[in-house]
């Protein structure tokens, strides 16, 4: 997923956002995650190569990686706000209630799921979102360890 890092930089450059060493340390550590990270949690692991950085600053690039489409909001039970990389298209997000390593997967027949509920419920459905909670397999063997 670090593959991101230099294009999620040039899209804020093309912005007119500063690219600030605090920037570069967050967007390193969310576009190179494979799991779900809590701000504080990024703040922590981006401290570790830029011990400068400031919890303020975490947020900020948060909204505005957020704002440009480059990750996204999840919503998790507990209610805690965390973040993922976006992806390009329509997609689910598979997450993993142990570790919050996150998947994304594509359901066609969803899209068939959403429009019956909206003539059932007589709404014209304009987007879903969904979130799926499990526990992936790496959990699992580990539980069975």
């Amino acid at each position: 997923m670090n593959e991101h890092k230099s294009e999620w930089m040039q899209t804020l450059r093309e912005n007119g956002y500063r690219l600030t060493d605090a920037r570069e340390a967050v967007v390193e550590v969310v576009a190179g995650s494979d799991r779900v990270l809590k701000p504080f949690e990024v703040f922590e692991i981006a401290r570790v190569n830029y011990s400068k950085l400031g919890l303020v600053s975490v947020y900020r690039t948060l909204e505005k990686l957020e704002e440009l489409g480059m990750i996204q909001r999840v919503h998790q039970p507990e209610g805690c706000q965390a973040f993922v990389a976006t992806k390009e298209g329509h997609h689910h997000l598979l997450l993993c209630r142990v570790c919050g390593r996150y998947e994304y997967f594509e359901g066609e027949n969803l899209e068939l799921f959403f429009q019956e509920i909206g003539v059932e419920k007589q709404y014209q459905i304009e987007e879903h979102w969904m979130q799926v909670f499990g526990v992936c397999s790496r959990c699992q063997a580990e539980a069975n360890t």
